[in-house]
């Protein structure tokens, strides 16, 4: 039977639209991540991040590495439209005393409430380290949820917190002679914390959600034993709901030294991401090609979706 002139317009346009939505599935299909991906979290985008603050090396505090991590960071931040504050303060290690900067990024919100999303970006004094994991996919996960966040509205006040001074300071020679002690490390989130209860803003704080080592392929984020339980249950219950159980386990780990404590030991409820199974901790091998694009945008994801429920959860 001949095809008439509105067959042909109906076939075209059934066309059109399955090509329209095999075109909007390819990001998805090229991290294998779900269809509803927000905003967009680029983990692309992040991966770049970690690749730029491996090639500057070894970043260590009060380093020259460091110091042009800095000079990144904050960049990237203003050309997203962040407002960037540097907070400086010196850490009397055991090194000495120790110039060292906190890098927050405030995004206002429409209540009082403050969730603050927290990384690390200093590394460990190790020969040869660059901390591509340990120091970098923290960063450049953080770094592309602030071109997502600056960019539309928020009911909740976000912070955005790039801390500086996590590691154990110290001449260590290698991941076996490094000595974590409660007073030698967390630097950065220790001096937030006690300025946030001296000016009163801890008061106002709903959440801290941490993100440490979360690169490497086949990423596996057990439940931390000392992370505040709540919290821990909202984040873990949004990435079951993405489709992320495979990542986000339900083994339990008890993480003793990290960034979220400073905040914990305060009364604010925190969660630590973080995957202690990798082999290459502490030490040189922590290089670029552990890191994984596809983790970085399972872990952005996750983050981006937990504000708004924290927000109807604290409306």
């Amino acid at each position: 039977m001949p095809t008439t002139d509105d067959q042909k317009r109906e076939r075209l346009t059934r066309w059109s639209i399955v090509a329209l939505i095999w075109l909007l599935s390819l990001p998805s299909l090229a991290f294998g991540l779900p269809d509803n991906l927000p905003g967009n979290f680029d983990g692309a985008r992040a991966y770049e991040h970690v690749r730029h603050l491996v090639d500057l090396g070894s970043r260590p505090p009060a380093s020259d590495g460091i110091h042009r991590a800095q000079a990144y960071i904050i960049a990237q931040l203003q050309s997203y439209g962040c407002q960037v504050e540097e907070h400086d303060f010196h850490g009397s290690t055991p090194l000495g005393d120790l110039a060292m900067k906190n890098i927050v990024v405030k995004i206002p919100g429409t209540s009082q409430g403050i969730v603050l999303y927290a990384t690390h970006y200093d590394t460990v004094r190790i020969p040869n380290f660059v901390g591509a994991d340990d120091g970098g996919s923290g960063v450049g996960t953080m770094l592309e949820l602030a071109r997502l966040f600056c960019a539309r509205k928020n009911s909740l006040n976000v912070w955005i917190v790039f801390f500086d001074g996590e590691e154990a300071q110290g001449r260590w020679t290698d991941s076996a002679s490094v000595n974590w002690t409660d007073t030698n490390s967390t630097f950065g989130s220790r001096e937030m914390a006690a300025s946030m209860a001296l000016s009163g803003d801890l008061k106002r704080v709903k959440a801290m959600i941490l993100a440490d080592m979360i690169g490497p392929a086949n990423l596996k984020i057990k439940r931390d034993t000392n992370s505040t339980p709540w919290l821990t249950d909202l984040i873990w219950a949004t990435a079951a709901q993405l489709g992320y159980e495979n990542v986000f386990v339900s083994e339990k780990f008890p993480i003793t030294g990290d960034d979220h404590l400073s905040f914990i030991r305060r009364g604010v409820a925190g969660c630590d991401l973080i995957d202690f199974s990798i082999p290459y901790w502490h030490t040189p091998q922590d290089t670029l090609d552990k890191i994984d694009a596809q983790s970085l945008a399972v872990v952005g994801h996750v983050l981006a979706e937990t504000l708004p429920r924290l927000e109807k959860k604290f409306r």
